[in-house]
């Protein structure tokens, strides 16, 4: 099959790497906003580089891989789809709930594949967590805390394009705890702190953030993320039931330091950044993609499961901004 890679900025340039090495696929055609970035990666793939968007879709390509900027990723997703192309595009669909409902509304219309890049559906550690969850292991769930805690900001000529870091960082948490549980949040109270750097209040964000969530079986969860922690890039979730407690992230490369005499030792190499951890993870969900558009497997994260998740980031949202309870009733689910 042939591919078209539309973005190759670094997780565009992961992707086609794990593509270019997939027997299934027999080329690809990279393009870019930035000419030279994309013919450079084309050019160490032995792949081909495209002007621009439009000749993704007129040389013909079988599917669509979308790692562009957040800004394009909702108009890109409706002309793949009114192209009758399945398509993997990176989160979010779009920055906010009427562009993702008008996305998906085209994808639905034209009856194609949305894949959504929440890859931590195929950590071997999320995955273990959900089996602990779904075989009864833990009995019955009562509490799971989930965090998310980058060890270096991002640039700040950024911030305002990331959609805050609720809909922007914590959104993984609020996908996997619905995919680890296969529960719904039912509400949630959110609040945050632009104590840090000035570039946050600056662009009205937030550095760090905490939600408690009620799930439909009254499950609490709560998840809290940080743009500067300075110990190491922390991922993590901890479910807890009447049996049994289990946790994911946790391993010689989680960056914390027990206080106890006798706790483990600080981790030699803590983990730098997402693409460190989530390696092995990026390479499955394109893996799987490419499986879905050969009819060898069903989607594992549809635009649906994905709108389910910016639901949540944005009840927090409004939480925080109106120091309330918000329930997920109050954000739509369909356009009106």
């Amino acid at each position: 099959m042939r591919i078209g890679v539309i973005g190759t900025g670094r997780i565009g340039t992961i992707h086609a790497n794990t593509l270019s090495r997939n027997r299934e696929v027999g080329s690809l055609i990279l393009t870019d906003v930035d000419p030279r970035r994309a013919q450079d990666l084309a050019h160490r793939l032995g792949e081909t580089a495209a002007p621009g968007t439009d000749e993704i879709f007129q040389w013909g390509v079988d599917a669509v891989v979308i790692t562009a900027a957040t800004s394009a990723h909702a108009d890109l997703i409706g002309r793949a789809a009114r192209s009758g192309l399945p398509v993997f595009c990176e989160k979010p669909i779009a920055l906010d709930l009427p562009g993702t409902l008008l996305a998906l509304a085209e994808v639905e219309k034209a009856g194609t594949v949305l894949q959504m890049g929440f890859q931590r559906r195929f950590d071997k550690g999320y995955a273990g967590a959900r089996e602990a969850v779904r075989s009864g292991r833990l009995g019955r769930l009562h509490t799971v805390r989930a965090l998310t805690s980058d060890q270096s900001p991002p640039p700040p000529e950024w911030l305002p394009l990331s959609g805050g870091l609720f809909r922007d960082t914590l959104i993984h948490d609020f996908d996997v705890l619905r995919w680890v549980t296969g529960r719904e949040v039912v509400d949630v109270y959110a609040t945050g702190s632009d104590a840090g750097p000035g570039m946050f209040r600056e662009a009205g964000d937030v550095d760090t953030g905490a939600a408690l969530l009620t799930l439909d079986d009254g499950t609490l969860a709560t998840a809290t993320a940080a743009r500067l922690n300075g110990a190491g890039y922390d991922v993590r979730m901890e479910l807890a039931g009447e049996r049994d407690t289990v946790v994911v992230g946790l391993d010689d490369r989680t960056p914390v330091a027990s206080t106890e005499p006798t706790g483990p030792p600080p981790a030699d190499k803590p983990w730098p950044g997402f693409l460190e951890r989530f390696g092995p993870a990026y390479e499955a969900e394109l893996c799987a993609f490419v499986d879905v558009v050969r009819g060898q497997l069903a989607n594992p994260c549809d635009g649906r499961e994905a709108l389910q998740a910016l639901r949540i980031a944005e009840a927090c949202e409004i939480s925080r901004h109106e120091h309330r309870p918000v329930a997920l009733a109050e954000v739509p689910d369909r356009l009106t």
